[in-house]
């Protein structure tokens, strides 16, 4: 059995093309190789804060101290560094570890004492956003370790030579295509509905073309940004987690009926912790990734980020209620995102504008999400 072809699997790609020849019409410098190569840049960092996103949306939970959390851990690796002295790995190391503790907190409160996510993350968003300004001291701290250059502040400017890039990318669409094909089996096997076979080979086309141009752009600019190898690696870890696990599949059974999955037997409490605990992973990575696209920790960091994931999320058509999403909806949403965001500040667009526009595309996303979802 296939699922029928609707609108929204073709969607994003007509709404991706559409923003792409809007800014290059405006502005020739949009599809410039530097100006992509800054793109993919900011799509490997929005890109991996929307994937762990996707691990609490599809349970039907929310985040909204992401941004607050990004700039916090961010600026502890960046003072342990650079004012403290500690070894690069160690701080880097200790920031995940804080990222993973205070969600796993998080995560703990919400489902032990009952307390709505909505109103937790908010109170951490206050609370994150507060310790991270105490951490830096409302100051700049740079990333630099006694001055040199480091693995930290190498995640957005280290480039692998042209030869490591094509090979990294093939490597990973084919790994894509690989677990694609194994998880359309896998469903037919179960007697689940399976995506369209048409549908199925032009989401993976478009997706290899996408790939290939980025990789060309970027060894034609300055080389394969280190940071798209983190995004890859994310992508496929999320991927084979959400499609392959028992740990997954109750990710989308409690998103479709919590109390179900309680009475079915499945531990509803662990799950929900631990996609906490793996989303403050992935806020610690975003962290570092942004602290060292901006090449120091300060006061702005992280800002609204939280909302930039979950849009990303729902344009890729990922439910706020859970339940359904993928993760290359979800990479395909953090595209069409930094595109705007990109496309926006080429064109000079004062900052109130880009504050109406993001909350508009977001309420228009949720807006789409639950008409499309009664069809």
């Amino acid at each position: 059995m296939t699922k029928n072809i609707s609108i929204r699997d073709y969607s994003m790609v007509i709404a991706l093309v559409l923003i792409w020849g809007f800014f290059a019409f405006l502005s020739p410098d949009f599809l410039t190789p530097r100006n992509l190569s800054e793109l993919i840049i900011d799509l490997s960092i929005t890109g991996v804060l929307a994937l762990g996103m996707f691990l609490i949306l599809i349970p039907g939970q929310i985040d909204l101290s992401a941004g607050s959390g990004v700039g916090l851990i961010g600026g502890v690796a960046s003072v342990l560094i650079s004012i403290h002295a500690f070894p690069v790995w160690l701080s880097l190391l200790i920031g995940i570890f804080c990222g993973v503790a205070l969600w796993t907190l998080m995560g703990w409160i919400i489902v032990k004492q009952e307390v709505p996510a909505f109103i937790i993350t908010l109170g951490g968003l206050l609370i994150f956003k507060g310790l991270f300004w105490m951490v830096i001291q409302n100051s700049t701290i740079s990333i630099l370790h006694n001055g040199k250059e480091n693995i930290y502040s190498s995640l957005t400017t280290y480039n692998l030579s042209s030869e490591n890039g094509i090979a990294f990318a093939l490597i990973g669409f084919l790994a894509l295509v690989f677990f694609n094909i194994k998880g359309q089996k896998q469903q037919k096997s179960f007697g689940f509905e399976t995506e369209n076979p048409e549908v199925n080979f032009m989401k993976l086309f478009i997706t290899g073309q996408l790939i290939l141009l980025f990789t060309l752009i970027c060894n034609y600019s300055r080389g394969f940004p280190l940071s798209v190898v983190i995004l890859i690696a994310s992508v496929l870890f999320v991927y084979i987690l959400t499609q392959f696990t028992v740990f997954g599949r109750y990710l989308y059974a409690i998103g479709g009926n919590s109390e179900a999955s309680f009475l079915s037997g499945i531990k509803v409490d662990r799950i929900l912790i631990l996609a906490y605990s793996l989303m403050g992973f992935f806020v610690a990575i975003s962290g570092f990734l942004q602290t060292s696209f901006i090449g120091s920790s300060t006061t702005t960091i992280g800002n609204l980020m939280e909302l930039d994931a979950i849009a990303a999320c729902v344009i890729g058509g990922t439910s706020l209620k859970g339940g359904r999403g993928t993760v290359s909806g979800v990479l395909f949403g953090a595209l069409i995102m930094v595109s705007l965001l990109n496309g926006m500040t080429l064109l000079a667009v004062s900052p109130e504008m880009k504050f109406i526009i993001r909350g508009s595309v977001l309420a228009l996303a949720v807006w789409m999400d639950i008409k499309l979802s009664k069809k």
